[in-house]
């Protein structure tokens, strides 16, 4: 007896067709599971029996095997419980058969025969979806069925027919009535989240004006940003603020952050995009793994749980020297590969990174109004901690100095996040119109830079004395064009004038007093 049904598998933020093949045969009574499934997936040999005998029906006193091909790929996860049951099922003439080929099935099961949620559920959805639209005329239009917690996020895909059920009983019944599922056939729009996203506003940092103006040209040009100052001085409470002057994702960073969270498990299941862009805030004792991805599954990291959005390096010298190092590739990249022996997987990484440190071991070296008791060698090996290569690729060195109590005292500031934010999103909408959708000036190429970053004689003087002076890098350069050119877009200016280049210039004066004291 056999029987042949469909699930689903995500690898990474890849979703494959699994054809999950049920062959029960004559022998002594066996359990097979084949076709390189690791330990989730061969554990739903329990999960199956047990959910088959306790929803009613018979499990065969035979041999079973059950192949999930393609053989070569990689199966995880327990979505694929829900098929080989309804397989076994089929093969044992349990369950109508001749319909089974229309439908994916994902989901896992309880041992009384519940469905349980599944992480990646969205982009199962999208796959499907796409692989429904470049059909060809002899293939048949798939449904996804998926477990109740499941259907509003399967959902968002509003062009995918798709179907729930609570139980495996009444997945059956729902087959054997071509389509007589608890639910209705419904497209459902994607809700609007209705928070404003923002945690801390603006208006809320007293002073720090040289920072908060650092932070709105970051925000509108995406750029990345270190602030370093002494203990207290409000370097974690403007990176908090910075996530609410940002723009809300568009439509496709959207379903990107939002699947993302999907196949992590970190998805709420009120079928909802996320519409704000993430903060993410590790701790710095995270691990390479954890910072970056990987695993013995190759799941995401901060880093990846940060695209579109913001990775907040808190005391950024207190990180691990290889954690550190292992974001230099992807911050010039956007994008991160892992690779070990049981695949590669590449993930997102369109993040902005705002980092904060103290000057110095006891955090008080130059503050006017306290006594750094730190030594001369000891400064250096802790500002030694922060490589030049990465240093290089924060675009913005901020100082953030100590508040005078009469600052701490005055009433909140007269902007508040949304004012910046519409000043951000007016500058970002220049950048798109002349570099395309979502493409903001820090993800510029070396000749779009070239392009748009063009200096008068007198801004090219400046630049050049600048740059001979701090013996500044290639990429510094470059940095400096694109801060430049934000500026520029803040003002609503078509070229770059001195002004603009002499501000962005300033932000770089940190270069060498990081390098030693």
């Amino acid at each position: 007896m056999f029987a042949a049904v469909y699930g689903m598998t995500v690898i990474g933020l890849q979703a494959h067709l699994i054809r999950v093949e049920v062959d029960v045969s004559n022998g002594l009574p066996s359990f097979e599971i084949v076709g390189l499934p690791n330990t989730a997936v061969r554990e739903a040999r329990d999960r199956v029996r047990s959910a088959i005998r306790n929803s009613g029906f018979q499990f065969p006193l035979q041999r079973v095997t059950v192949n999930l091909a393609p053989a070569d790929l990689r199966k995880e996860g327990s979505g694929l419980d829900l098929p080989i049951a309804i397989g076994i099922l089929a093969a044992t003439e349990q369950c109508i058969s001749a319909v089974l080929a229309k439908y994916v099935f994902s989901g896992e099961l309880s041992l009384e025969g519940r469905l349980r949620p599944v992480p990646g559920v969205l982009t199962m959805a999208i796959t499907l979806d796409n692989r429904n639209i470049d059909r060809d005329h002899q293939s048949e239009v798939l449904c996804l069925i998926v477990p109740p917690d499941n259907l509003l996020e399967a959902r968002l895909v509003t062009g995918l027919e798709t179907h729930s059920t609570a139980t495996l009983v009444q997945i059956a019944l729902g087959i054997e009535n071509q389509g007589g599922f608890e639910d209705e056939i419904i497209s459902q729009a994607p809700q609007i989240e209705a928070t404003s996203g923002i945690n801390v506003d603006w208006a809320d940092v007293h002073g720090q004006q040289h920072a908060k103006r650092a932070l709105e040209i970051a925000a509108a040009g995406g750029h990345n940003v270190i602030l370093v100052g002494p203990p207290g001085s409000g370097k974690t409470l403007l990176a908090k603020a910075y996530s609410g002057i940002l723009p809300l994702l568009s439509e496709q960073e959207s379903i990107e952050v939002t699947q993302l969270f999907s196949v992590s498990g970190m998805l709420k299941s009120s079928g909802s995009l996320v519409q704000h862009r993430p903060f993410r805030n590790p701790h710095h004792t995270v691990t390479r793994a954890g910072m970056i991805g990987g695993g013995r599954e190759l799941r995401p990291g901060e880093l990846s749980f940060a695209n579109h959005g913001v990775l907040f390096l808190d005391e950024l010298p207190e990180f691990a020297r290889e954690v550190l190092e292992c974001l230099r590739q992807p911050l010039e990249d956007r994008q991160l590969t892992i690779t070990r022996q049981s695949g590669s997987i590449t993930y997102p990484a369109q993040v902005s990174v705002i980092a904060s440190m103290n000057p110095c071991p006891c955090g008080y070296y130059g503050d006017l109004g306290r006594v750094c008791s730190c030594t001369p060698m000891q400064i250096k090996n802790y500002r030694g901690r922060i490589s030049g290569p990465l240093l290089d690729r924060f675009d913005l060195h901020v100082e953030v100095p100590r508040l005078v109590y009469s600052e701490l005292k005055t009433s909140r500031g007269p902007e508040t996040s949304i004012s910046v934010r519409e000043r951000v999103m007016a500058a970002r909408r220049k950048q798109w119109a002349r570099l395309g959708p979502a493409k903001t000036n820090a993800e510029m190429s070396a000749k779009e830079t070239k392009d748009y970053g063009e200096l008068s004689p007198s801004g090219e003087s400046l630049l050049h004395r600048v740059f001979d002076s701090q013996r500044l890098s290639a990429r510094a350069h470059d940095r400096i064009l694109k801060v430049a050119r934000t500026i520029a877009d803040l003002e609503d200016t078509q070229d770059i004038f001195p002004e603009h280049l002499a501000e962005a210039l300033q932000f770089r004066t940190l270069d060498k007093s990081l390098i030693a004291p």
